[in-house]
């Protein structure tokens, strides 16, 4: 399997960014989106709502079903993985994309932040998995993927962060646990993150700016990844922490200039990445010293 073609895609954070470059990857097979996000009117400083990234994904190629959904509330969520069946007569694919970030120390952090992260990337992440599964289980190839790192238990991830990172691993242990929860049902868990920061309106607007965005690789790269896993036999391939490049080029990418934003600038090293990552070749000398938010 290569195509996403007639697949039906439940997926949070969509209205933007990632999640819409993700969205319009597989619309381009002939998928079928659910929008799953907060965005019905436009941000101030952030371009985008679930009404423009339906007429994106259409373009693309794909069928769109934006939906006002708060990943907090259990109901609108129940709601809108059921809308989405009646619409698309079931979900193949649940991506887990939306999430909150606070890059604060433990003093800094108001706990209405603490419960903001936790509530978005923990329960969230938990509760849109949960409501799908019961889909998933129907589905021909069903996937679960979370944007979420590997489980490094380094101290260096947490020192600076320390609820942030909480929030962002426990995304990542919903994939651990039910990776082996439901193996024998064929529902795949697997996660992805980026080797280096990614040119978002969110991080130009939150991390840096322009700087940011120039040292950093387009949604490209992570929506070519997504397309991938999304495409694998779910029964044989799930449980993994999928690194971008480094599992772009185990399947034959070799060119990651055509993913930077400005081949003149280096890289910013995003967070989470183990040490013992290895990048593709030549793609450690694009990198900076500095992580993403340094």
């Amino acid at each position: 399997m290569n195509s996403l073609k007639g697949k039906t895609l439940f997926i949070t954070g969509a209205s933007r960014g990632i999640g819409l470059a993700i969205a319009k990857r597989a619309a381009a097979d002939g998928a079928n989106i659910a929008i799953a996000a907060k965005t019905a009117e436009p941000h101030k400083h952030l371009p985008g709502t679930i009404y423009t990234a339906a007429e994106e994904i259409e373009q693309a190629g794909g069928k769109a079903l934006p939906l006002i959904v708060d990943i907090r509330d259990e109901a609108v969520v129940k709601e809108a993985v059921e809308k989405t069946v009646e619409t698309f007569g079931g979900v193949d694919i649940c991506v887990n994309n939306a999430s909150a970030i606070s890059l604060t120390g433990s003093e800094a952090t108001e706990m209405k932040r603490w419960d903001l992260m936790h509530s978005i990337n923990a329960r969230g992440t938990f509760l849109v998995s949960k409501t799908c599964i019961p889909h998933l289980k129907r589905a021909e190839n069903p996937h679960v993927l979370m944007l979420s790192p590997p489980l490094d238990m380094s101290p260096k991830w947490f020192g600076g962060h320390v609820a942030y990172t909480m929030a962002k691993y426990a995304m990542s242990m919903c994939v651990l646990g039910m990776a082996e929860e439901f193996r024998s049902a064929g529902v795949a868990f697997n996660a992805l993150w980026p080797r280096t920061a990614i040119a978002t309106a969110a991080v130009e607007f939150a991390l840096g700016g322009d700087a940011m965005v120039k040292g950093s690789r387009t949604v490209d790269i992570l929506s070519d990844a997504a397309h991938l896993i999304l495409t694998k036999p779910s029964r044989q391939f799930t449980g993994n922490f999928v690194i971008d490049d480094t599992f772009l080029f185990e399947h034959g990418v070799t060119d990651f200039e055509k993913y930077r934003v400005d081949p003149s600038r280096k890289l910013f090293p995003d967070f989470f990445v183990p040490a013992d990552s290895v990048p593709p070749p030549g793609v450690a000398q694009t990198l900076a010293t500095q992580m993403i938010g340094d």
